[in-house]
């Protein structure tokens, strides 16, 4: 379990298949604070830590990444270079910042346009017909596995929608969404409510 809220940003410094994708990441964690078999949030993706080494603010932790999970996620996310925002999971008695975060990636979004909007930048995505019905204003939404709330969602007539979120200057600085451009991809996860209100929902239909 998550809360969105990213604690430092990393990089993959290796990718190769096993069974599975095993991917390296480096990052400015102390090793001896990463507890073998612990959930790590990646760019949104909870996963297992299997393998770990370094030293305190240089550090690096390895991964496992099934097929289900590459497929889910953005193209090309987990090649060597690509910087990943990072969260540890969420432990009884932490602050829940941001929104309850499952790291289960629903889909890919698209940037579909940014503006200055004060300091900050709003910013529109392009989601699929498969997500549209779990999007509301004021609703939060996990981006790059960023909790952000929604301002607006725009619905088109292919079923698809358009939602639009403002990312402060903090948030762009020590996230990975400051470097965000028209036509960037990411990994989009609903909110978890909204899941099950959705489903609660269905079946009353």
């Amino acid at each position: 379990m998550f809360t969105g809220i990213i604690t430092d940003i990393g990089t993959i410094r290796e990718a190769r298949k096993t069974g599975d994708l095993r991917a390296v990441i480096a990052c400015p964690f102390d090793p001896a604070t990463i507890a073998m078999g612990a959930s790590i949030a990646c760019s949104g993706v909870c996963l297992t830590v299997v393998d770990k080494g370094g030293v305190a603010g240089d550090a690096w932790f390895a991964v496992d990444i099934s097929a289900e999970s590459v497929a889910r996620t953005v193209p090309g996310r987990w090649e060597p270079g690509t910087r990943i925002n990072l969260e540890p999971a969420l432990k009884l008695g932490d602050e829940l910042g941001g929104h309850i975060v499952t790291g289960h990636v629903d889909g890919v979004g698209e940037v579909a346009g940014m503006r200055p909007e004060g300091d900050s930048r709003r910013i529109d995505f392009a989601a699929s017909a498969d997500l549209a019905p779990y999007l509301a204003p004021k609703g939060s939404i996990t981006v790059d596995g960023v909790s952000l709330t929604v301002n607006e969602v725009t619905d088109q007539a292919d079923g698809t929608c358009q939602f639009s979120v403002n990312v402060i200057p903090h948030t762009a600085e020590v996230t990975t969404l400051g470097t965000l451009d028209v036509g960037s991809k990411v990994n989009l996860e609903i909110d978890v409510l909204a899941r099950y209100l959705k489903r609660m929902q269905s079946l009353r239909g």
